[in-house]
């Protein structure tokens, strides 16, 4: 038997890859129930921990999950944060003294069956206490323990999660992906090699005009060439993104007019032909047609669409299923969870109680399920030369606070795969892209993956407003960061520097999304309106030092008191908003800000 026999005969005949987009926009310092820290102190116990669970017993058991787990950099900086910190375990032990006071009324109404689902939650909310503090209530380095040993791939994101489609400079898209790998170099010591281009968004190279007029009167400007989102992260050295169903299905498989990066490609004319295949359309990762700055193009891997609804979807899903934990009706005060879904047009009222055990059992029927369309999907590329992989992303948040028992679901997943033998296995996106080509070039289109594949969830009458904002601000942060006064002094460089935060801030498209969606308008709107307020005061600190060299004493304590609160990212670099500013940010260290009054 020939080497090439043995190896082909190892081989795992196709592929499963899932990647987990773990996201939340900067609550800490903004407000705490309903809308603010509240929401990282629930992700952090019902999704974070649970997640952190499953790694640890799958490790354990040595069995591999290897999934793209993205902690995206303004997550990152809020779980490191010391208000969560101090605020988490507060909040944990609320919730198990909230669980005693259910148990007890429970008792006393004779309700032994929600009774013990109180004391099922007592344990739930006392085993997360417990395991935050085992991880010294360290949660990235829990994370980045898995990490270095090989079980998840940890990617990035955009620094705040800005819509790169409608940024409305080449600086602004830059600035939001190397600002974001180097706030991962920063929390687990190495770069990055993949990244979740927020709402999946993606846009060509080519003529750009921008969509609304400036709010504050400045003339809009003509419409002038932009780069495209793949040259923006294949200048800071990322490999791969992921990218909707329908971007992949409208684009052209073409034959590149740039050089071809190394051994990237399919190696003879057999792997070749099979790329072309229609069965392998969605089932193989692709460069991205187009010029870049750098040697290597940058990779997608397409979305694909049958697991995906069958995982998400609350109406035809499994989160659907009449045994889960319903995620709507609660008990107040305290508001635990005592119901099932039922049906899903079961009303309120009607919700029958919940049983965990039943819950854990379905989930293995439901894993199996998966497993069986992820064979459908790929079997007819067993054969192939090259087998094909089926990507499976998802917000990683579906997973245990959406749909209560996910985790549970993705570790049942895991243990199907490794104990029945399919043929498919799990990857990372990087460890197949180190053994298998690319399936050669495609040009695709402007999209994302919200409603319609367009952009139109971010951009709309109810939203179109922000962006009279966002576009002027971030044209003038560009022209200040170019000028280069902040370069000359502490204080320059610490005014700038909160300046960058506060247009970063403004950049989530977490706003404009629950604007749109309205999960919680009000709160959205008005943090919008907070960073573009503090955004104009910094901007008038800045044009303060730009004529005196100097900033009052009202104007210190305004800075300082901005800084405290949106404390992010503490060593920012301007420099990465100056005009056609492409190479990864230098590693000589900024000079450090002091107190400088006029």
């Amino acid at each position: 038997m020939t080497k090439a026999s043995i190896d082909n005969a190892s081989r795992p005949a196709g592929f499963l890859t899932f990647t987990l987009h773990a996201h939340l926009p900067y609550v800490v310092n903004h407000g705490t129930w309903p809308h603010g820290l509240e929401w990282l102190h629930e992700a952090a116990a019902e999704t974070y921990l649970p997640f952190l669970r499953v790694l640890k017993n799958l490790e354990r058991d040595n069995i591999r999950f290897n999934c793209n787990l993205n902690l995206s950099p303004i997550l990152l900086e809020q779980l490191s944060h010391p208000v969560f910190l101090a605020e988490f375990p507060r909040y944990l032990t609320r919730k198990i003294v909230a669980a005693r006071e259910d148990e007890a009324f429970f008792l006393q109404s004779g309700d032994h069956h929600l009774a013990e689902t109180a004391r099922f939650w007592q344990r739930f909310f006392s085993q997360a206490l417990d395991e935050f503090n085992g991880f010294n209530r360290d949660l990235i380095a829990a994370f980045r323990h898995f990490n270095d040993t090989g079980l998840i791939d940890i990617i990035t994101c955009g620094a705040t999660h800005g819509y790169m489609p409608l940024l409305g400079t080449d600086e602004s898209i830059r600035a939001q992906v190397h600002t974001a790998v180097d706030t991962h170099i920063r929390h687990f010591g190495k770069a990055p090699r993949g990244i979740w281009a927020p709402e999946c968004g993606y846009r060509p190279a080519g003529i750009w005009s921008q969509p609304v007029p400036n709010s504050d009167g400045t003339p809009t400007p003509p419409a002038f060439q932009r780069i495209g989102v793949e040259q923006a992260l294949s200048e800071a050295g990322l490999e791969f993104f992921f990218v909707d169903t329908h971007l992949v299905e409208e684009s052209r498989h073409t034959s590149s007019p740039y050089d071809p990066p190394g051994d990237g490609l399919p190696h003879t004319p057999e792997e070749e032909r099979v790329t072309h295949e229609p069965h392998r359309s969605l089932y193989q990762p692709y460069y991205v047609d187009g010029p870049s700055a750098k040697q290597h193009a940058t990779t997608i891997f397409p979305r694909d669409p049958h697991t995906g609804l069958q995982v998400w979807s609350g109406d035809t899903g499994y989160p659907g299923d009449g045994v889960y934990l319903d995620f709507h009706k609660k008990r107040w005060p305290g508001g635990h969870r005592y119901w099932r879904v039922t049906g899903s047009k079961v009303s309120m009222g009607d919700k029958q109680p919940y049983y965990p055990q039943e819950a854990a059992e379905r989930v293995k029927a439901h894993a199996s399920h998966f497993v069986h369309l992820v064979y459908e999907a790929l079997k007819s590329g067993f054969n192939d030369s090259i087998p094909p992989i089926l990507c499976s992303p998802f917000d990683a948040e579906l997973f245990g606070h959406w749909w209560f028992e996910g985790s549970l679901w993705l570790e049942a997943v895991a243990r199907n795969l490794h104990e029945y033998q399919s043929g498919i296995q799990l990857i990372t996106c990087a460890d197949y892209l180190d053994q298998y080509p690319r399936a050669g070039y495609i040009a695709m289109q402007e999209g994302s993956w919200g409603t319609e594949g367009n952009n139109q969830v971010w951009l709309n009458p109810d939203t179109s407003w922000t962006y009279t904002h966002i576009y002027p601000a971030e044209t003038y942060t560009r022209d200040v960061c170019t000028a280069g006064l902040w370069r000359t002094s502490a204080l320059a460089l610490r005014i700038m520097q909160q300046l960058c935060r506060e247009l970063l801030l403004l950049e989530s498209s977490d706003w404009q999304f629950l604007i749109t969606t309205g999960a919680a308008r009000d709160y959205a709107e008005i943090r919008f309106l907070t960073h573009n307020d503090q955004f104009n005061e910094i901007k008038a600190i800045w044009q303060t030092y730009e004529s005196t060299g100097a900033i009052t004493e009202a104007q210190q304590t305004r800075l300082t008191e901005i800084e405290q609160r949106d404390s992010i990212f503490p060593e920012i670099d301007p420099g990465l908003w100056a005009t056609a500013a492409k190479e990864p940010v230098p590693t000589t260290p900024l000079p450090h800000p002091v107190e400088t009054t006029a």
